[in-house]
């Protein structure tokens, strides 16, 4: 019996058998490969012919890349060069158009002995947005960031410093007024006094205060004039500017829009439908020709001033929406738990209900900054010189007549390196804030 038993037992297992590594067939690159690329006739063809032509434009395009010229003065010269390296006449680039004019599509017609000023303000606006962006560098550094768009104003167009400064306190004008007004009438007091004080005070006090502070103490640096200014430069100033200052005021339009105040409502309602129902170019076209007939006879109001003021508020417009948007998506129940908790309005807005509803909104609002920041593009229509109002004008003399990509090439790739930065960044917040999760 018992050998009978024995022999039933086909097979006993006395120790385990080590792991070891799954196929090369079934794991990393080669099952990617196989399950993606190669798993059926229809699939390994359509990758045979992908892989063919990728190469094919890869070849040519990375020969063009290559063996382009760099060192030329025009492009006949450029041409000559080519002719002599290579005897089969290959097509080359000619970035010789990017090394003689490089400047010009950088700052326009800037100064070259002051090309450090837009550096500079450059750098101190990425120092004042780290505390933003990063949360980071204590009270001090947040001062330094209020100030900031005064300093970087002074650095690019220069003058007199106390203009900058005189200006800056304006704001703080406008802040008490609306604690002053508010306290003896009421908030649409204060608001509307928030807004009318500082107006009045930039547009009759300023300029005589500069004037009398100037002649006592004349500190300040050359003047130069926004007709000089161009290329990324341009596009960064407006961009940037349009930017940080489209956010608080689209979101004051959302909470406008949204607002039990008969006239601030039906104000922010109007003011958004109007601004998003035309086209951005119209509204610049605005700026550039009718504004001038309302205002007041022998009134300089600088082009490049009146087109950072259109596009801050056509980008605000649609920020408004966004920010409207996410409050939409926040439960009824948080606006209740704010109330049950005695905070008044502004105290749930700015502790509760905002901070939610922006971190809804985070993807919208770096899409529509991505928007704007291409959209600088069409100052060219009114006369400014962005990059591509320069690439026409470095096209149109005799040097670079007949050159092309390369200039749009390049133009491109600075724009994508702003673009995507923005983008990465924005995908940073949202898994710092861990936006999938409520």
């Amino acid at each position: 019996m018992a050998n009978s038993a024995n022999s039933s037992v086909s097979y006993v297992r006395t120790e385990m058998l080590p792991e070891q590594a799954p196929p090369v067939s079934e794991a990393g690159v080669v099952k990617w490969v196989r399950e993606n690329l190669f798993s059926g006739p229809l699939n390994t063809i359509l990758t045979i012919l992908s892989l063919v032509a990728i190469y094919w434009v890869v070849s040519h395009v990375f020969q063009w890349f290559a063996y382009g010229i760099w060192t030329a003065n025009s492009l006949s010269e450029c041409r000559e060069v080519r002719d002599a390296l290579y005897a089969d006449g290959r097509n080359v680039a000619c970035w010789a158009v990017l090394s003689e004019r490089w400047n010009q599509l950088l700052f326009g017609f800037y100064p070259a002995d002051a090309y450090w000023r837009p550096v500079v303000a450059l750098i101190v606006f990425f120092i004042a947005v780290a505390p933003v962006m990063f949360n980071f560098g204590g009270r001090k550094l947040a001062i330094f960031s209020a100030v900031s768009p005064f300093i970087c104003y002074w650095l690019l167009w220069g003058g007199s410093i106390w203009g900058p400064i005189l200006t800056a306190l304006g704001f703080v004008l406008a802040w008490l007024a609306y604690g002053q007004i508010t306290r003896q009438f009421g908030a649409l007091a204060g608001i509307l006094a928030s807004i009318l004080v500082p107006l009045i005070y930039w547009r009759f006090g300023v300029a005589p205060l500069t004037g009398l502070a100037d002649g006592i103490l004349p500190i300040g640096i050359e003047n130069i004039q926004s007709k000089d200014f161009g290329g990324f430069m341009l596009a960064l100033i407006i961009g940037i500017t349009g930017i940080v200052l489209s956010l608080p005021l689209g979101i004051l339009l959302a909470l406008g829009r949204q607002s039990d105040l008969f006239i601030i409502n039906k104000f922010s309602v109007i003011f958004i439908e109007v601004i998003r129902g035309v086209p951005l170019i119209v509204w610049l076209f605005t700026a550039s020709l009718l504004l001038n007939y309302f205002l007041p006879p022998g009134t300089n109001f600088d082009l490049m001033l009146r087109v950072i003021i259109m596009v801050t508020l056509f980008a605000a417009a649609y920020m408004a929406e966004v920010v409207r948007g996410g409050l939409a998506a926040l439960p009824r129940g948080q606006y209740e738990g704010a109330d049950s908790l005695g905070l008044d309005y502004w105290q749930s807005m700015r502790l509760i209900i905002l901070p939610q509803a922006l971190k809804i909104s985070i993807p919208g609002i770096v899409n529509t900054f991505i928007g704007l920041f291409k959209d600088t593009t069409l100052v060219v229509f009114i006369g400014l010189l962005d990059p591509i109002g320069l690439s026409n004008a470095i096209r149109a003399t005799t040097e670079w007549n007949g050159i092309y990509w390369e200039l749009f090439i390049f133009i491109g790739l600075c724009f994508f390196v702003f673009c995507y930065a923005m983008s990465r960044y924005s995908q940073y917040l949202e898994r710092k804030l861990a936006t999938d999760r409520h």
